[in-house]
């Protein structure tokens, strides 16, 4: 019983977790977790630096000591003081076995400084590399969620939510544009508007015979144009023979 109630609270957590999960997020929070380690690596690489850098001087010290005791020792044994000699012939044995010790763990230093400055290096390869195929499954990401935004919105049109409220509107709108033009048809061609037409012309008919009626009061009527007569065309008499006068006639003639 136990164990299912363990499955049962993993399966409803784990769900909710599931749906809750944004890729976009995530990977965001996934790079800042792995640029977040940069600065204690770089930590890290310099401390194992710093060791080497350490056991470097002291192996440069043991040897600037074993040398001045190899002349310590020669000046000593020069003046016959073998005891002293012997001294710095210890001292520089000691010097010796601390020096052979320091240069293994300078090799251990330097091979791990390598290590680390190459593990660096290729962890911040890595993250190059991480950083761009996050941006790429980002953008996927976003691609795919505009896309499903997309395919919901079409899905819609076809499913009738929105496009039955278009086609509803515009099927009430083309009703009532052609109830108007019914009524508009049918106001305009009743009797009573016919009756009103004619009115309005014996009334326009009436003013303009008012005002011509002024105008031949006033003597500024236009008098009517007296009706063309056609020309008249007289034809020439015949010539006449000249007639001889006889002198009675001339005399008459002259009188």
């Amino acid at each position: 019983m136990w164990e299912r109630l363990k499955r049962l609270f993993r399966s409803i957590f784990g769900g909710l977790i599931e749906r809750a999960e944004d890729p976009e997020l995530i990977l965001q929070q996934v790079m800042r977790d792995m640029r977040d380690k940069i600065p204690q690596m770089n930590e890290n690489v310099a401390q194992v630096m710093a060791t080497q850098k350490l056991l470097e001087r002291e192996v440069t010290s043991l040897e600037k000591e074993i040398n001045e005791l190899d002349a310590k020792i020669r000046a000593a044994i020069k003046q016959g003081r073998d005891d002293i000699a012997t001294t710095f012939i210890s001292a520089m044995q000691e010097k010796q076995t601390a020096l052979e010790r320091s240069r293994q763990q300078l090799e251990s230093a330097r091979t791990a400084s390598e290590q680390a400055v190459r593990f660096r290096d290729n962890y911040l390869l890595q993250l190059k590399k991480k950083q761009g195929e996050a941006m790429q499954l980002i953008s996927e990401h976003r691609r795919a969620r505009l896309q499903e935004q997309l395919a919901q919105t079409m899905a819609s049109f076809q499913v009738g939510d929105d496009a039955a409220t278009f086609d509803e509107m515009r099927d009430k709108v083309a009703r009532r544009i052609a109830t108007a033009e019914a009524k508009m048809d049918l106001a305009t061609s009743g009797v009573e508007t016919q009756i009103a037409e004619i009115e309005k012309e014996a009334f326009s008919v009436q003013v303009q015979d008012t005002l011509a009626a002024y105008k031949r009061q006033m003597g500024m009527g236009a008098e009517e144009p007296a009706p063309a007569v056609p020309p008249i065309t007289v034809e020439p008499a015949p010539a006449q023979p000249e007639k001889t006068l006889g002198p009675s006639e001339k005399g008459r003639v002259a009188e």
